[in-house]
C-alpha cells in the first residue's frame, strides 16, 4: 500500500481506569460518528473538537475528551486508535508551541555542517528536489512558492518517506524482512543524532536540526511498513484507521513544523496538526478505495471486514471483482467517510503559512477528485484505476492557488465561493 503525499502504540499508555471515563466529556469518536451519520445534511454539523476550534468557538483552549473504548481479550478497557494517535498529535504540537515561546526563527538558523561539506549538503537537497519533481510533479510545483529553507526541508522529508515506502512496495520488497526495517529505524535514529549514512540522509539530518520535527512520526511510518509485512486484513475501521495513520497520517505530522502556521491564524496548534493528520488519513483511504483490485491481486484487502459483512460481502466477492448493487452501496459509504476526512482537513490548510498553502491545497483537491472518478467508473475499482486527467489537473492548480491566497479568517467564505 503506497504512501499518500503512526507512533508505535506503546504499552506505556496501558489501559485507562474506568473512573476517568466518568468525569470527562463526550468522546471525540462518538462526535465523529454522529458527524459521519449526518454527511448528507450538507455538513452543517461541525461537531469534532477540531472543527469547534476553526469556527472560533474554542481557540487556544485545552480539550478534554474520552475516546471510544474497546475491549481486549483480558476484558479490560483500552483506548481506541484515535485516542492513541491524538496523544502523538499533542506531543508534536507541543514542540511547535515551545519553539514559538522561545521566539526562534527557523528561517535564519545557520546551516549545520554534517559529515562532508556544505557543497555536498546543497547537492543532497538538490537531489531530493529532483526526486520530488520526478515522482510528485504537482506537489513539487507547489513547493516552489515556499521559502528556500522550507522548500528544501519538505523535499528531504518527501524523499525519506518515499524511500521508506519503497522498502515494502518497491522492486526489492520480496526480500525485505522485519530485521531490515529494524536496521532502517536504527539508521533513522543515527541521522536524527547527526550521523547520516548517505547524501539523502544528510539532507534530512540537516532539516531536523533546524525545525521542531520529532522522530516519533518517522518511527511510526516504519511501524506501518512492519504492519504490511504481517497483516493483510483489518477487522474494523478502528484497526484500519491506525494503519492509515502509520503510513500516511504521519506525513502530516512531519510536515506541519516545516510549512509553518500563519501568524494571523487564530486556530490552536493542536487543531492545525489534526487537520494535517486528517488529510493523511483521507489520502490513504482514497488510495485504498482506488487500489481495491490491485491489492486483491496481491491477496490483500484493506477494507473493514465487519463493514463488508454488514453489506453482505466477503473477500471472495472482492476477489471475484464483480460490481453489484451491494458493492456500490458499500463503496458509497466508504467514499462518504473519506470525504468527511477531507472536509476536516481543508479547515486547517488555510491556517498554514501563506507560502506553504498551495502544494497542500493542490494535493487535497486532486486526491479528492479520485473519489469522483471512482463514482464516474460506476464503482468499478476492480479492473479500472481511477485517476485525474491532465486537463482536470490543470484546472485544479489555479483553483488551489486561489484558495492559498485567502487568509485564515476568510476560509469559510472561500469554500463556498470556489469549490470543485
Amino acid at each position: 500500500m503506497s504512501v499518500a503525499l503512526i507512533w508505535v502504540v506503546c504499552n506505556r499508555f496501558g489501559f485507562l481506569e474506568t473512573t476517568k471515563f466518568e468525569t470527562l466529556s463526550k468522546s471525540r469518536t462518538l462526535l465523529r460518528s454522529e458527524r459521519i451519520k449526518n454527511l448528507g445534511k450538507k455538513h452543517e454539523c461541525k461537531s469534532s473538537y477540531m472543527n469547534a476550534d476553526f469556527m472560533g468557538l474554542n481557540y487556544g483552549t485545552k480539550k478534554e475528551f474520552v475516546s471510544r473504548v474497546v475491549a481486549n481479550p483480558s476484558g479490560e478497557l483500552a483506548v481506541s486508535s484515535e485516542q492513541l494517535v491524538y496523544e502523538v498529535v499533542l506531543k508534536q504540537a507541543a514542540l511547535v508551541k515551545e519553539q514559538m515561546r522561545e521566539k526562534e526563527d527557523v528561517e535564519v538558523k545557520p546551516d549545520v555542517v554534517l559529515p562532508g561539506t556544505l557543497g555536498l549538503l546543497s547537492e543532497a537537497y538538490d537531489r531530493c528536489g529532483e526526486v520530488c519533481a520526478e515522482y510528485a510533479k504537482t506537489f513539487y510545483l507547489g513547493t516552489l512558492l515556499m521559502t528556500p529553507e522550507r522548500r528544501k526541508a519538505i523535499w528531504a522529508i518527501y524523499v525519506w518517506c518515499r524511500r521508506t515506502d519503497e522498502l515494502v512496495d518497491g522492486p526489492n520488497a520480496s526480500h525485505i524482512t522485519p530485521k531490515a526495517l529494524d536496521r532502517w529505524e536504527s539508521r533513522l535514529e543515527d541521522l536524527f543524532n547527526g550521523r547520516p549514512f548517505d547524501m539523502l540522509d544528510a539532507a534530512l539530518s540537516d532539516t531536523v536540526s533546524k525545525f521542531p520535527v520529532d522522530i516519533q512520526p518517522f518511527k511510526d511510518m516504519i511501524e506501518g511498513m512492519r504492519m504490511d509485512l504481517r497483516k493483510s486484513r483489518y477487522k474494523t475501521f478502528d484497526e484500519l484507521y491506525l494503519y492509515c495513520y502509520y503510513v500516511a497520517g504521519t506525513v502530516g505530522l512531519m510536515s506541519v513544523p516545516i510549512m509553518g502556521i500563519a501568524p494571523e491564524s487564530r486556530a490552536s496548534t493542536e487543531s492545525v496538526y489534526n487537520a494535517a493528520l486528517a488529510l493523511g488519513i483521507a489520502n490513504q483511504l482514497t488510495n485504498i478505495l482506488r487500489d481495491v483490485g490491485e491489492d486483491a491481486r496481491r491477496g490483500r484487502v484493506y477494507l473493514p471486514q465487519d463493514e463488508l459483512a454488514q453489506a453482505g460481502l466477503s473477500d471472495e466477492d472482492i476477489f471475484a471483482g464483480k460490481v453489484t448493487d451491494k458493492w456500490r452501496n458499500f463503496m458509497k459509504k466508504q467514499i462518504k467517510r473519506a470525504r468527511a476526512f477531507f472536509d476536516e482537513a481543508q479547515q486547517g490548510v488555510t491556517q498554514l503559512s501563506s507560502a506553504s498553502r498551495w502544494p497542500v491545497w493542490a494535493s487535497l483537491l486532486l486526491y479528492r477528485q479520485i473519489l469522483d472518478e471512482i463514482e464516474a467508473n460506476d464503482y468499478n475499482n476492480f479492473t479500472r484505476r481511477a485517476y485525474v486527467s491532465k486537463p482536470k489537473k490543470l484546472v485544479s492548480l489555479p483553483v488551489a492557488y486561489a484558495k492559498s491566497l485567502v487568509p485564515p479568517s476568510r476560509n469559510a467564505a472561500l469554500s463556498k465561493a470556489i469549490d470543485l
